[in-house]
């Protein structure tokens, strides 16, 4: 498949920052060291939601790629958020991902504006003209305002670098269509409807509980796809409360109190996302125990 070389088990990687504020580069170089050790991550995607791109400049999402895209010296994937609500501005970072080292782009849909479906597709097609990368579109209206329609994403599939989807809409049949009728690939980019997106016909998964579950996430794809279903519901089943656990505040948030309670560089958030409560962190901890995953076991 076109992008196969874009991995199975990705995470939607958090952004280490120093407890000033600054930017943590020799952090996410050990992080991403971490995550994808043998056995879990084969791609990690930065500058995502996850990696708080709102509230990092231009320069740090650059040296973000490059120093991560250099730490794992080419046995991961990095693929680079570029996502805004400028055309122009994505085009920019796209530009500048490519020159960085990222192995792809995640495109997301232009947010706030809630451009028409038109517009959304010459965005898409502006900013995958731009660079010779491979290109994942992030499907997430929740967030953006604006769904990309079946008919969108049929008529996004004939650009040929156009080659992927994150798919956190939540309608399992609109997906369905499009993976009917297009070559896109899928990936889960909702960490509860990762199995059922597997039935569909999704390749893989973008998670943010694969910041401490990925070996599990890739145990549940392989029992899928060697027909043991028992075995992926079982899975799937037990990582329920960790996505639970994970998104009952911001994804990041979570993630990186998880990560700082092992050890593992994380840092502050940056306004207007905040840390973690200590109760916060205490649930936290007891979704993750119930997955027999909580900070003193997992890695």
């Amino acid at each position: 498949m076109a992008t196969a070389d874009l991995g199975r088990v990705l995470t939607a990687m958090i952004t280490p920052f120093n407890e000033d504020g600054s930017l943590d580069l020799p952090g996410a170089v050990e992080l991403a060291s971490w995550l994808t050790r043998e056995g879990w991550n084969d791609g990690l995607v930065v500058n995502g939601t996850t990696g708080e791109s709102a509230t990092t400049s231009d320069a740090e999402k650059n040296a973000l790629v490059e120093a991560v895209a250099e730490g794992v010296g080419g046995s991961a994937k990095v693929i680079a958020g570029v996502g805004s609500g400028d055309t122009k501005h994505s085009i920019e970072l796209a530009k500048a991902a490519e020159a960085a080292g990222a192995d792809g782009l995640l495109l997301v849909t232009p947010y706030y504006l809630r451009p028409s479906q038109e517009g959304v597709l010459r965005h898409f097609e502006a900013v995958a003209d731009s660079t010779s990368l491979p290109v994942m579109l992030y499907d997430i209206p929740k967030r953006t305002g604006t769904a990309i329609e079946p008919t969108t994403l049929q008529a996004a599939a004939k650009h040929d670098r156009i080659v992927a989807v994150k798919d956190a809409k939540g309608n399992l049949e609109s997906s369905a269509w499009v993976m009917r009728d297009t070559s896109l690939v899928y990936y889960s980019g909702e960490d509860a409807l990762n199995l059922p997106l597997l039935s569909i016909g999704a390749r893989g998964f973008v998670s943010v509980i694969g910041h401490v579950a990925a070996d599990l996430l890739r145990e549940m794809l392989e029992a899928f796809e060697a027909g043991d279903p028992a075995r992926a519901l079982e899975l799937h089943r037990r990582l329920l409360p960790v996505a639970r656990g994970i998104f009952r505040a911001p994804g990041a948030a979570s993630a990186k109190a998880a990560l700082a309670a092992r050890g593992l560089p994380a840092g502050p958030m940056r306004a207007p996302l905040v840390d973690l409560t200590d109760r916060e962190r205490r649930t936290l901890a007891e979704d993750l125990a119930m997955a027999e995953l909580s900070p003193a076991v997992v890695g």
